[in-house]
């Protein structure tokens, strides 16, 4: 009975033996009745028998067992407040979240069409990082677009809406202009820098490209290479995933020239992340659940807080029980 009680009301019963005394309502009744009439000074019920000519009661007699059921109700009330019912209510989940920082290469090679028929590499790969955020509504997700130089268009947020409209707004930049080059190495060297004060568990970087670094090379030592910024990474303990888009370039006498993925492979390698090689739409989009797979957001197991539930209860005995008292000492106080 109990446990169809619990499944009923959806509450704990953390006493639930003193329900049992709801066993004594109906002894208490029939004790009551085989004890006689009262002495009273007035009796209604005088007022509310039928008519003789066998006509409608009077509302009186019609309700004259109120008092006595609204008594039986606050003392049924009074008995559940007794077994102390109680609620669970469930605490916040906490996660050991994840920072995840979208690095997005947005050089105007991204413009080719090899990897989708009428789709360029750019809206491939926006597309796949769209259903990334999407599936992943817990991680605090940013992004960041690279040419020759990073720009951080939106910082780690949970805000994932904001997130998509920075996304849906990327385009190339210009082709040969003074932007159109791919740097790598200056592109998760900021990566890193964002993520470095992140408190989250984890802190990873998506890296996206289609070419080779060009930025920092043995005519620039002052630039960044991708391997230094592996080192900066790996120091800060943010862990880089790269992917290399598409089937390479095509050379000046139309041939095709292959990707050189080595500098990006050993950007993953040297931070505990992967590299993934994505000729097509579907390879991109394979890639991204892949990352989804490999970092997973660790929950806690759900918590719950006990919370008394009796005092509506002991409210509402009170409640009818007194009313039960004031309809006594009207009409409806009916003799036995």
């Amino acid at each position: 009975m109990i446990g169809v009680l619990e499944s009923w009301t959806g509450l704990t019963f953390l006493d639930p033996w003193m329900l049992w005394l709801a066993g004594l309502l109906p002894l208490s009744l029939w004790l009551r009745r085989r004890g006689g009439v009262p002495a009273v000074g007035f009796a209604p019920a005088v007022f509310a028998r039928p008519p003789a000519d066998g006509g409608a009661r009077s509302w009186p007699l019609r309700l004259r067992s109120l008092p006595r059921v609204l008594q039986t109700a606050g003392l049924l009330l009074v008995v559940v407040a007794l077994a102390r019912p109680a609620g669970r209510d469930p605490l916040p989940l906490t996660t050991e979240g994840i920072d995840i920082l979208l690095c997005l290469d947005i050089s105007s090679s991204m413009r080719a069409t090899d990897m989708d028929a009428g789709r360029t590499r750019l809206e491939v790969a926006k597309s796949s990082a769209s259903a990334f955020v999407s599936a992943r509504p817990d991680d605090r997700i940013g992004l960041v677009c690279f040419a020759r130089y990073p720009d951080l268009r939106c910082p780690p947020t949970l805000d994932h809406r904001a997130l998509q409209e920075f996304l849906g707004s990327v385009e190339l930049v210009d082709g040969d202009g003074p932007e159109d080059a791919t740097g790598i190495g200056t592109a998760v060297a900021r990566a890193s820098h964002v993520l470095r004060s992140s408190a989250a568990k984890s802190k990873v970087v998506i890296l996206l490209t289609d070419g080779e670094e060009n930025v920092a090379t043995e005519d620039t030592p002052g630039e960044i290479a991708p391997v230094h910024a592996a080192q900066l990474c790996k120091e800060l303990d943010v862990r880089v995933y790269t992917i290399a888009a598409g089937v390479g370039r095509r050379s000046p006498t139309g041939g095709l020239v292959p990707l050189d993925t080595r500098q990006v492979e050993r950007v993953a390698s040297k931070t505990g992340g992967r590299f993934f090689a994505a000729r097509d739409a579907a390879a991109v989009e394979g890639v991204y659940a892949a990352i989804d797979r490999l970092e997973k957001v660790t929950f806690d197991e759900p918590r719950f807080r006990i919370v008394d539930r009796f005092l509506p209860l002991l409210l509402a005995a009170v409640t009818i029980l007194l009313g039960a008292r004031v309809l006594q000492s009207t009409k409806l106080e009916v003799l036995p």
